[in-house]
């Protein structure tokens, strides 16, 4: 069983710098870790790249030899992956008996919003090679100063989310620079926590641009918090203590802590008795919920047999 984290986001919301910074606190909390680059615009990397996919396609020379512009060379770079996946499944196999991924993704939003090609690569991953994966969606921060592009930036996070159909994690990056950008209209866990975005259209009727729009901006808004999936957490990438803090969601979220445990009732029992303030070495409630249940009525299936 191979864990990781596929780092996605628009273009500028910081992915490689993201891919660096963690896998740097990864190896220094003790976990084997490979980045791979599967992005083939990103020719200059921070980090020691443990498999590019520039070795299998390069997207200067797709745009040369079709006449392409950049968005449709990468969604042909995703189609020719994906017809090549037995390439990228070779270069992985050495690195999946003990180490930790961190998939560094193109930042073009319709790779996983719209298009399937991305999709059906991290679903093999998933679904063929046994891999545990989390999204990690990077959204730069200065958008919450202003209330139009952060409605956008919701509903981008939403439609990846349901796109996708991963472990999710929405990260508000770039938190150390949002006072650069100008005061916000709200306090930060306004914008972190979604709440009632009714509050944004005072804001919004103040641009003539957005006024323009806004029946259309309101019933986006109503799509958004019908759904009620979509909520951030910040990151600064050099703080340690903040780079720990995704780590302890992504790790839930994929089960990366679970992977210790091998299901028997005495562990899960342990459990049921801890505290309710969940820790980084505890189960998430909801998930240990459903575990304890199959493994009680596995329990009691097995007693019913004896008998």
């Amino acid at each position: 069983m191979v864990f990781g984290q596929l780092v996605i986001g628009p273009p500028g919301s910081g992915k490689t710098t993201y891919c660096n910074g963690m896998s740097q606190f990864l190896q220094l909390i003790g976990r084997k870790t490979a980045v791979i680059n599967l992005d083939p615009a990103n020719d200059q990397l921070p980090y020691e790249c443990a498999v590019n996919i520039e070795e299998l396609i390069k997207l200067e020379d797709v745009m040369a030899q079709y006449d392409l512009g950049p968005n449709g060379g990468l969604v042909f770079c995703m189609d020719y992956l994906e017809k090549n996946i037995d390439w990228l499944k070779d270069k992985l196999e050495p690195l999946m008996k003990d180490h930790y991924l961190l998939f560094d993704f193109p930042g073009q939003v319709e790779l996983f919003t719209l298009h399937n090609n991305a999709k059906n690569v991290i679903l093999e991953m998933v679904n063929k090679w046994d891999f545990r994966l989390t999204a990690v969606h990077l959204v730069d921060a200065h958008l919450c100063s202003e209330p139009g592009m952060y409605v956008s930036a919701l509903l981008m996070s939403l439609s990846a989310m349901l796109h996708l159909e991963l472990p999710h994690i929405n990260v508000l990056s770039k938190i150390d620079l949002i006072e650069s950008y100008g005061k916000l209209a709200f306090n930060l866990d306004f914008y972190t926590d979604v709440q009632d975005l009714s509050y944004l259209q005072h804001y919004l009727d103040k641009d003539i641009w957005s006024e323009k729009y806004r029946k259309l901006t309101e019933k986006l808004c109503e799509v958004i918090e019908d759904y009620s999936l979509v909520n951030f957490t910040t990151l600064n990438i050099q703080d340690k203590e903040s780079v720990m803090d995704i780590l302890k969601l992504i790790d839930k979220s994929n089960g990366y802590v679970f992977a210790g445990i091998e299901g028997n009732i005495t562990e899960f029992n342990k459990i049921a008795a801890a505290p309710l303030n969940w820790d980084y070495y505890r189960y998430p409630l909801p998930f240990f919920f459903i575990q304890l249940s199959a493994v009680q009525e596995k329990y009691m299936k097995d007693d019913e047999d004896d008998r």
